[in-house]
């Protein structure tokens, strides 16, 4: 076993990691440490590239102990696609995609809750919650049944309702509330503290993050050991954004990578923003956004346990916080889906119109290289009809 410890992320206080945690006695989320002088003895790009392609490749940078098999459902190596007819469109060098919405349950919070759940079989717990806004709560269910544990996910009336559906379908047991995803994940931590079941909310725990980071391990294989010059994140809670700028720091302190940093772009929608509001006063932590709406239900987190982290990680990176209007999210779903083939969620949708932004307001360079995330599969969404309908008698093929 690699990990060595769990840290609290605001207080340095050390937590033997011989058992389940949630936030730290600071209230706030735990990281896990490893012995990386082992892990660097272990790893290279040489043996890495010999193993096959996946999440569990990163063993040695994963909390997991040997001996226990993690709970997975194959999660591949997602790809990187880039957009060639959007950037021809601006003129610029085409931004790359890398698409979370191959991954199983079509998002990329299979691989949180992949190693969340992967972890709590270890420890032995069999009930296990969180609230949601979607995705999340259909990975937590199809992991839970793929580990033989109860499920319980709470989530706004607003999540979509594929989402609600998928997530049932897994047996979980849904409950959909009248409130933001806060005020539901308050709800999982009072169960919680009764002992009814562990919490697994965002960052409430410490290896959803861990199993995020490899976006970030993948990305860094994948563009052959040189890190983008910026990366566009949808943020919400910001396990992803975080998670990857921990992975970074791991991956230069084992020798796979340099000191270069992308710059880290915050993506959120205008109407769930508190993230790039903290970021424009200069504040260290972000006040709750009242009155969330926005159709990128993934980023309408209106206050995140980890807003330090994220605010940390933008600032130390030369990087920005973005907001985006819902008009620009739906031109941005609809051009890279005619112009490139490839259907972006919401979210993902929001990050491209952030890059946009930031292109007009000449925060980034054309000539940069850029990679975007989107974090589900387009289909998971409702989609405008714009088909027509007609007899069979009535259609002329002559005039098609």
């Amino acid at each position: 076993m690699y990990m060595t410890h769990l840290e609290c992320s605001l207080t340095g206080e050390r937590y033997e990691a011989d058992r389940p945690h949630n936030l730290s006695r600071a209230g706030k989320p735990l990281f896990a440490r490893y012995d990386l002088e082992k892990v660097a003895a272990r790893l290279n790009r040489a043996e890495l590239a010999g193993r096959p392609a996946g999440m569990w490749k990163w063993r040695e940078l994963l909390p997991l102990p040997y001996g226990s098999e993690p709970v997975s459902l194959g999660e591949p190596e997602t790809p990187l696609v880039t957009l060639d007819g959007v950037g021809a469109r601006h003129g610029v060098r085409a931004p790359v995609v890398k698409d979370e919405g191959r991954l199983p349950t079509g998002s990329f919070k299979a691989r949180g809750l992949a190693m969340a759940i992967s972890m709590a079989k270890h420890y032995g717990i069999d009930r296990i919650a969180l609230p949601t806004n979607g995705n999340a709560g259909a990975a937590l269910a199809a992991y839970g049944a793929r580990a033989g544990m109860r499920t319980l996910v709470i989530c706004p009336e607003e999540t979509p309702e594929l989402n609600i559906r998928e997530t049932a379908a897994y047996g979980a047991e849904v409950i959909v509330a009248d409130g933001q995803i806060d005020e539901c994940g308050r709800i999982v931590g009072e169960g919680a503290a009764q002992g009814r079941w562990f919490d697994c909310s965002t960052l409430k725990e410490p290896y959803r993050l861990e199993g995020k980071k490899v976006m970030g391990l993948e990305l860094a294989e994948q563009l052959g050991w040189e890190l983008p010059d910026i990366i566009f994140y949808p943020t919400g809670g910001g396990t992803g954004l975080i998670g990857m700028w921990k992975g970074f720091d791991e991956l230069e302190r084992i020798g796979l990578i340099g000191s270069k940093r992308p710059r880290m772009i915050a993506v959120q929608a205008a109407g769930c923003a508190p993230m790039v509001r903290a970021w424009e006063k200069g504040d260290e932590y972000a006040d709750r956004w009242e009155g969330a709406a926005t159709m990128a239900t993934g980023i309408r987190v209106p206050k995140a346990v980890g807003d330090f982290l994220i605010l940390r990680a933008v600032r130390e990176s030369g990087g920005a916080a973005i907001a985006v209007e819902e008009e620009a999210i739906m031109e941005a779903v609809n051009d890279a889906a005619k112009k490139d083939g490839l259907l972006l969620c919401p979210e993902g949708g929001a990050v491209l119109a952030a890059w946009r932004a930031a292109l007009h307001h000449k925060l980034i360079d054309g000539s940069e290289r850029v990679v975007l995330f989107n974090c589900a599969n387009g289909n998971k969404y409702p989609l405008i009809d714009r088909s027509r309908r007609m007899g069979l008698a009535d259609i002329d093929a002559a005039t098609l």
